[in-house]
């Protein structure tokens, strides 16, 4: 083991005093490896005991601190309930209090005849006020240390723990790695700390664990969560800048093909899809490459805008590349597709880990074995590849690769995208380039080849994106947004339930597969939770098959395997599932328009995009559909909230409050990979937002590498190393 004075950053935690074996793996999943990572692990609160009173002041039902000493410490087993309440009786000069802690008998010889500093909530046992369960230090001298202790007689703070691993010792340990706080190298421009009066890392390292006041650790806190944002913004604004230093294919805009396209569909396109189309067609014509975000609501025809782009994309003799998260939704979308492809000749194949097929304009589709596939893909001979992550597999070549789709775009790691864009960086001149003549074409291809073109990128995605969200993690992409749904689609009547109108709901629900329609009932949890007291799909899915005798009841939830999975959804689509019973699994999956009824079980359990986007899974057919937001919740504030989602005009006004209520990481359902905590936290501060971002810009335009900025340089590569981690 390494003495204290060896100790370093980078020391690994198995070279750090006192933490054994079980202690590593615990604070491993606290993100803590090494010794300095104590220290950049930051308190979630923080209780203020800064202010000590005497025994006499004390009240009931405050927090309070007092210094007191130790008359007498008893142990009580409690031998039913297998529990010991260790009591200790406190006195200063003003009078006398108790404090009991519950199955800690180690106390009474840690305590015993010593002066302590305790801080708690007091509480009435009989006629008598007693701490219950405080926190304590011993003090050695009659007065607290300059600091105020580690647990004690100051703003104490209050870590996000793990089993095992408690604050109280996560305060030790910091307190005792504290003096390697001087080893922290500044990264932030003197310039920038003085700008925005932040203090400098050391100091805000130790105010975070120890501040002397609320405003000492909320400057502390305002630093760092500036320093990450600041970060980020580099990393964003670099990686924007070195993709339009690459070199994309152009393709030209033909207002002939557009028109045609558009007359060729069964209806009209909104004015917001006709935006993002001309959008996209502006970026394809540049040669740098298009990086664009597609944002609408689940049913606002973001799949007719892309198709436009890729029928764009093979007019010139180029291919296409549509890479969906699930094989369903793959499938989904060559079915479609097809229909759309068809008038233009468009050739499509679509690959998954269970299906090849092909689709020829004029032979229409037929599967073929995977290898076929591959060769006619590495051939040129297919237009449109669509699949899922299989897409990206090393035996899968594209010679003529110039745009990428890329459907619900989050649900993809950045090495699983950036794989996929780099298939088009040897990509050779198509053999049918409109504006080359034939003695030039192998020349062309050579050169293109040589100089490694990237395809263009159009993401989409129907979680809609609030404001200072997008402005703080997808500064890199340009976005278009369709905030307008198809005319004619029936607005979906939801209604919340409670317990009482249960039995009322299941009887319209049977009307409706009497009908011929069809029905989700969505489940917060796998498995039953005590804690979130939530249905459980797989309960749910036995209770529903009695109440609805007669009718095929199906279950999907995330712990199936995915041919399980996929299997169940084609059955639903297929009309042999009459009721589907599922987790949220089905937020991002299949269209069937013959769905007209949803129940949404705990419904108070999701956010209320993720309530609308499930929401979006019927009212996709010609029929009045319904959605039923069961809750045995009688709150105000449950209600107020769920009834947000029968008045908001659309997704992007429900996102925005959802994100005020729940916090960016919630919103987002999962960590962003590499986003740190602070920086995450802030992505509703706008204010914030914009100065990292305009601090950021500033100094990239002086020092584009950050060559004179070294220890910047490093954190943002560190940075780049973390986000890409699949």
């Amino acid at each position: 083991m390494s003495s204290r004075a060896q100790l370093g950053l980078d020391t690994p935690l198995t070279e750090v005093r006192g933490i054994g074996a079980a202690y590593l793996k615990r604070i491993g999943k606290l993100g803590i490896h090494t010794a300095g990572d104590f220290l950049l692990y930051f308190p979630a609160r923080y209780e203020d005991f800064s202010h000590s009173t005497t025994i006499a002041e004390l009240t009931l039902g405050e927090e309070a601190t007092i210094h007191a000493q130790v008359i007498k410490v008893t142990n009580k087993p409690l031998y039913r309930r297998r529990m010991t309440i260790t009591e200790a009786i406190l006195e200063d000069e003003t009078g006398s209090v108790a404090a009991v802690w519950f199955n800690q008998p180690y106390l009474k010889d840690t305590l015993e005849d010593r002066r302590v500093s305790i801080s708690g909530k007091l509480s009435l046992s009989g006629d008598h006020l007693v701490f219950s369960n405080p926190l304590y230090e011993v003090i050695g001298s009659d007065e607290p240390s300059e600091w105020g202790g580690v647990h004690t007689g100051r703003l104490v703070p209050v870590y996000p723990e793990t089993r095992g691993v408690s604050s109280r010792w996560l305060r030790y340990k910091i307190k005792t790695l504290s003096g390697l706080v001087k080893q922290f190298k500044e990264f932030l421009p003197a310039d920038i700390l003085k700008r925005y009066k932040l203090p400098g890392i050391q100091t805000a390292i130790l105010n975070m664990h120890f501040p002397r006041s609320e405003r000492s650790a909320e400057a502390a806190r305002k630093r760092f969560a500036f320093a990450d944002m600041f970060v980020l913004q580099l990393f964003i604004l670099q990686q924007k800048a070195l993709l339009s230093r690459e070199k994309a294919v152009s393709i030209p805009f033909d207002e002939q093909l557009v028109k045609r396209f558009i007359a060729a569909l069964p209806f009209t396109l909104t004015l917001s899809q006709k935006k993002a189309m001309w959008e996209i067609f502006q970026d394809l014509e540049r040669s740098r490459p298009m990086n664009r975000l597609l944002e609408g609501d689940v049913g606002s025809g973001k799949t007719v805008v892309a198709a436009s782009a890729v029928i764009a994309v093979a007019a010139r003799g180029y291919q296409s590349a549509f890479m969906a998260p699930t094989e369903i939704l793959a499938l989904q979308h060559f079915e479609n597709l097809q229909k759309l492809m068809r008038p233009f000749n468009v050739s499509l194949g679509v690959m998954t880990s269970g299906k090849s097929v092909v689709f020829d304009p004029e032979l229409g589709a037929y599967e073929v074995k995977k290898e076929r596939l591959i060769e006619l893909i590495a051939a040129g001979d297919i237009q449109l590849l669509v699949g899922t992550h299989s897409l990206i597999q090393d035996f899968i070549s594209f010679p003529h690769l110039a745009l990428v789709v890329i459907d619900e775009q989050h649900r993809f790691g950045v090495g699983q995208r950036t794989r996929l864009l780099y298939k088009g960086r040897d990509g050779a001149a198509p053999h049918n380039a409109d504006s080359v003549e034939d003695a030039d074409r192998k020349a062309l291809a050579a050169w293109e080849k040589k100089a490694g073109y990237l395809p263009h990128l159009l993401s989409m995605t129907a979680t809609p994106i609030p404001r200072t969200m997008a402005l703080g993690i997808y500064g890199d992409l340009d976005m278009s947004l369709l905030r307008h749904m198809p005319k004619g689609r029936k607005k979906i009547q939801t209604s919340i339930v409670s317990p009482a109108g249960r039995a009322r709901t299941y009887a319209f629900v049977k009307q409706e597969l009497n009908a011929g329609r069809q029905a989700f009932v969505i489940c917060p949890l796998v498995e039953d939770s005590e804690k979130l007291q939530a249905k459980a799909a797989v309960e749910e899915f036995a209770a529903l098959e009695k109440i609805f005798l007669g009718f095929r009841v199906g279950l999907i939830h995330g712990k199936m395997k995915s041919a399980e999975k996929e299997k169940i959804m084609l059955s639903f689509n297929e009309r042999h599932i009459d009721i589907l019973v599922a987790t949220s699994v089905i937020e991002v999956g299949i269209d069937v328009p013959n769905a007209t009824c949803m129940i949404i079980e705990g419904a108070e359990r999701f956010g209320l995009a993720q309530l609308h986007q499930l929401r979006g899974r019927i009212g996709r057919g010609e029929h009045q559909s319904h959605c039923f937001l069961f809750t045995d919740s009688a709150a105000k504030k449950t209600r107020l909230r769920l009834e947000a989602l029968m008045t908001a005009r659309d997704g992007y006004e429900l996102a925005e409050q959802d994100l005020k209520i729940r916090g960016p990481g919630e919103f987002l359902g999962v960590k962003q990979s590499g986003i740190p905590d602070l920086a995450m936290k802030s992505l509703n501060n706008e204010k914030l937002i914009i100065a990292a971002r305009t601090a950021a810009e500033e100094i990239l335009r002086e020092d584009p590498d950050l060559l004179r900025h070294p220890e910047l340089a490093q954190r943002v590569n560190q940075f780049s190393r973390t986000v890409h981690l699949e």
